[in-house]
């Protein structure tokens, strides 16, 4: 039985790997986080299956899987709640053995601790039955959005007598499904330690197939590498001609109001982007396209400066992560332009 982890970088076709490994006499459940990637999923797959999602390919978003999947069909009755609130419950006095704990006043369930209320409720072995029952393979895309009590959740599932695989990008960790206090709090601090936590559940960690990327130039992998500390490749061809200046730092006005005035480039910005109107995107919010030709990265004060220095690595993680994501959008040329 097979069960692996496969840890790629921007742009290496991990969607493109997942549709082509399914098949139509395997029942597979593919759960990912965001709902771009949900809607990317579903595309790609009919696109596949000349335009129809097959009966035995299900896809949900991870907060439908654990509702509708592992809440209702074991808890519904009992709690009686009536959805998720993505809101947080500030009430730092009520226990894990009181059921306000995990509803809302309105009898919502505080989406951070579903899959913690599911296993105080001593419901996972039913729900690893049901995953058995209903599916031959287990599909994760970007599983390194999940985060907090629901990776200790992921590492109760991984145990169950079905095939897995899940597929992620360890840079790419800019969302988290779920934060409660310190629970996995340094899960992202050490790739070693967090490659660990899928061998010691039996996993096969792949880190050779998906390394390099379709979408960004050699330039472009060069500087993340270098700049970022993020290793990173291409397969695309190398130009020496143009590979220096795939990654361009802009200061000159008219060169600057240019490119601010081009509706083709895409203007990314560390945060707030909304104030700037159409055209302009956060930093982390890009993940998962792949569209854009040249981009336009606007550095914030903190990261200019840090870049001027050549020490973009001292960034926080987090945010180094959201510039990795932004920087690989390109097909093309990257422009930093100071915010």
């Amino acid at each position: 039985m097979d069960k692996r982890v496969i840890f790629a970088v921007a742009g290496s076709g991990k969607t493109t790997y997942i549709i082509n490994s399914l098949k139509k006499d395997e029942r597979v459940l593919i759960v990912t986080y965001t709902l771009g990637n949900y809607n990317n999923l579903l595309n790609k797959i009919a696109n596949m299956f000349n335009g129809e999602l097959p009966a035995n390919i299900e896809v949900m978003t991870y907060f439908t899987f654990l509702y509708r999947f592992c809440y209702k069909p074991f808890l519904a009755d009992e709690i009686k709640a009536k959805g998720i609130t993505y809101e947080r419950n500030t009430n730092k006095y009520i226990g894990q053995d009181k059921i306000q704990y995990y509803l809302s006043n309105g009898r919502y369930i505080y989406s951070n601790r579903l899959s913690l209320l599911i296993e105080k409720c001593k419901y996972l072995p039913e729900v690893k039955q049901r995953l058995e029952k209903y599916f031959d393979r287990f599909i994760i895309d970007e599983v390194q959005d999940i985060a907090g009590r629901d990776f200790n959740f992921l590492e109760e599932l991984m145990t169950t007598n079905i095939s897995m695989l899940f597929v992620g990008d360890f840079y790419q960790h800019t969302y988290d499904t779920s934060t409660d206090g310190n629970t996995n709090k340094n899960l992202f601090s050490d790739q070693a330690k967090y490659i660990q936590r899928f061998i010691d559940k039996g996993f096969i960690c792949d880190r050779t197939t998906l390394t390099k990327s379709w979408r960004c130039s050699e330039g472009i992998c060069k500087f993340i590498t270098e700049k970022l500390g993020i290793p990173i490749s291409s397969n695309l061809p190398y130009d020496s001609n143009s590979a220096d200046f795939d990654v361009v730092h802009i200061t000159d006005q008219v060169t600057i109001n240019s490119i601010l005035n081009d509706e083709r480039i895409i203007k990314l910005h560390l945060r707030e982007s909304a104030k700037f109107g159409t055209g302009h995107k956060n930093w982390g919010e890009t993940k998962g396209e792949d569209h854009y030709n040249d981009v336009c990265v606007l550095l914030n004060k903190t990261t200019a400066k840090l870049y001027l220095s050549g020490k973009l690595c001292d960034l926080p993680p987090s945010t180094r992560n959201k510039l990795y994501v932004a920087l690989t959008r390109a097909h093309g040329k990257v422009y930093l332009v100071d915010e």
